[in-house]
């Protein structure tokens, strides 16, 4: 891989400089940027309105499933990508392979990678580069309904031999009721949890990439969460799916396991919920050595067509640096996403009505919780292929043709061709 990078690399900075200082003495400089994520145009009108000497055309496109990876995919194969655009970390590997996302080293100013969480920005740097700055991270949490966990007799499980004898507490006082959701549509939960437990599905060395989507962590968390569904313990069924929300609604699912953004969801989706959710650590492994996985969190790079590097640049930090360009972003309605800057948190937090957790400080334990994130994890060069056939696999195992550890065995066959099949040197274990 990292002769991959390095060949890109060189390229890239070939093209990098040059036509942006011709360009601002005849006006500022305009940059485009394409993201999908709410709050990206009033982030971008209030850039405008207090820069005069760069100017940023957003277009909103469709979510990196619903099309907005192929659409810049296919202009950067046209080389006219935007400027900017907006990448989630497990995606962003593939791009820089690609060539898409830039070095970004030679364009960020000295003392400026200090201000992100570490384990943030150790997702966006290969080979010793950096290739996009992020701007959340999202520490896996565990919301519960405090009303229920106390009508019940419930402790909140702090280790997952805790979750699991709750869950079967849970059933045997309310039969209709589960303590939690396993999301078959969302890899992004299962890999959070592997991530959690110690294990590293891919890994770079000597050039070559590392592929283990079946080692002992992995089939730890597999087995785990098998046994919860062969036992009827947790619900199976689609994140955000309307199953999923009359669940939660009704109270007969009584937690959620997800991101720090998932909060703002939650209040979405159960309005009448308010003041009768709480936040908890996610259960541990080992209550000694705590440790996190996230699941989401989305990053900017600047791409190799870009002709203003160095504004696409100006443009990026202040969204991820500034509190200004938070502001502007929560202005767009409620969000809980964590900032990947710490010095930004203190404005998430003010922003966050938190009477619908019954004033508790959410944002205290995200902190908490996003200060165990293990790091070194890293997500692999092609992961919507990845992700496609880890999604089908689990979707086997929740109709009871399959099993989760099946699923990402499945996941990892596949995967190991379609890498090679691009030139990549890969080592598969």
């Amino acid at each position: 891989m990292l002769g991959v990078l390095g060949a890109a690399l060189a390229l890239l900075l070939t093209a990098c400089g040059g036509a942006a200082d011709s360009v601002r003495a005849h006006g500022p400089v305009h940059i485009t940027f394409w993201s999908a994520l709410r709050g990206s145009q009033q982030v971008v009108d209030e850039f405008n309105r207090t820069h005069s000497d760069v100017k940023v055309d957003f277009e909103q496109i469709p979510s990196g499933a619903s099309g907005g990876y192929t659409k810049l995919s296919n202009a950067a194969r046209a080389g006219n990508a935007p400027d900017v655009a907006t990448i989630e970390y497990p995606e962003l590997p593939g791009y820089v392979i690609d060539g898409v996302a830039r070095d970004l080293d030679p364009l960020i100013p000295a003392g400026t990678k200090e201000k992100f969480q570490p384990a943030a920005l150790d997702l966006t740097s290969f080979g010793g580069h950096t290739y996009s700055l992020p701007l959340d991270i999202e520490p896996m949490v565990f919301y519960y309904r405090k009303d229920l966990f106390a009508k019940y007799h419930l402790t909140v499980p702090t280790t997952w031999a805790g979750f699991r004898a709750t869950a079967e507490q849970l059933r045997k006082a309310a039969p209709k009721a589960r303590l939690a959701s396993f999301f078959p549509n969302q890899m992004g939960e299962i890999a959070g949890l592997s991530w959690q437990a110690g294990a590293q599905w891919f890994g770079t060395a000597h050039d070559t990439w590392q592929l283990s989507m079946d080692d002992a962590p992995t089939r730890r968390v597999a087995g785990y969460w098998q046994r919860l569904l062969d036992r009827d313990l947790v619900r199976v069924e689609g994140q955000s799916s309307q199953q999923w929300t009359a669940g939660i609604q009704s109270g007969d699912t009584v937690g959620y396991i997800d991101g720090a953004w998932a909060a703002g969801a939650l209040m979405k989706s159960d309005p009448p919920g308010k003041g009768r959710w709480a936040v908890a650590p996610l259960p541990q492994w080992d209550p000694a050595h705590p440790a996190d996985g996230t699941e989401g969190g989305s990053t900017f790079t600047v791409t190799k067509d870009s002709r203003h590097p160095r504004q696409a640049m100006e443009f990026i930090l202040w969204q991820t640096t500034d509190p200004d360009a938070l502001k502007a972003r929560l202005s767009s309605g409620t969000s809980s996403a964590f900032p990947a800057v710490p010095a930004l948190v203190p404005v998430a937090q003010h922003a966050m009505d938190d009477s619908y957790f019954g004033g508790q400080d959410i944002y205290a334990q995200f902190q908490r919780s996003a200060a165990t994130v293990r790091p070194q994890w890293m997500w692999g060069p092609r992961m919507l292929a990845t992700l496609s056939q880890v999604q089908t696999g689990l979707a086997r195992a929740a109709a009871g043709s399959g099993t989760i550890e099946s699923a990402l065995r499945a996941g990892q066959a596949a995967t190991l061709p379609d890498l090679t099949s691009v030139g990549l040197s890969v080592d598969s274990h």
